[in-house]
């Protein structure tokens, strides 16, 4: 992570853009040398090596997330090839969970980041919208390790759940038959359990 005067600066300055303490950032660190085996940068393969990570149904879309440009930086687009630790923390920062001793401020901007994180989740052809398509297709991945749904019933679960969120969304929306298309308020998946396998 640098020299060893550099570090602290660079601890504090990581700490202070992320949320995570300078123990979690030590933390992560190891895991991020030991999934990269000792490189600079990670690339998706280096996910394969995560046990916890193998049965998610939306494995791939997590994965995708850490190598999405948008979640990096701001006015960003397109996907990286690989990412190096900072990039790295960046993306497990979304995973943290709401503090206590947050202000108002504070809990606007992370819940603001968090909802961004995911809207990129679901808005797969980056072209800021999330159409019912894409929302099916998430909670089809969603209910995929359920032999006793079919299909038509996940799908049917999926425009419920979309025409709710329509209902409270924030933002123009277009009705273009059953498709719809908006920035929505879109609900946080538990995603806490992916954050605990570092």
């Amino acid at each position: 992570m640098g020299s060893a005067h550099s570090v602290p600066a660079e601890m504090r300055e990581l700490a202070d853009r992320t949320g995570f303490t300078s123990e979690q950032i030590e933390h992560l660190h190891r895991r991020f040398k030991q999934l990269s085996r000792d490189q600079l940068t990670i690339r998706k393969e280096n996910f394969d090596s995560i046990p916890d990570l193998e049965f998610n149904p939306i494995r791939g879309k997590i994965v995708h997330a850490f190598f999405d440009r948008r979640n990096l930086r701001p006015q960003a687009d397109g996907l990286a090839d690989e990412i190096n630790f900072e990039d790295f923390l960046t993306i497990m920062s979304y995973f943290r969970p709401i503090e206590m001793d947050m202000d108002e401020e504070q809990l606007d901007r992370f819940r603001k980041d968090k909802l961004r994180f995911l809207f990129h989740m679901y808005d797969s052809d980056h072209d800021g919208k999330i159409t019912l398509q894409e929302y099916r297709n998430v909670v089809e991945e969603l209910l995929s390790g359920n032999p006793h749904l079919e299909k038509d019933s996940a799908r049917s679960i999926a425009d419920g759940a979309m025409m709710e969120a329509a209902s409270i969304c924030v933002g123009q929306m277009m009705w273009q038959g059953i498709d719809i298309e908006t920035k929505m308020h879109v609900r946080f998946l538990n995603m806490e359990t992916i954050a605990h396998c570092y």
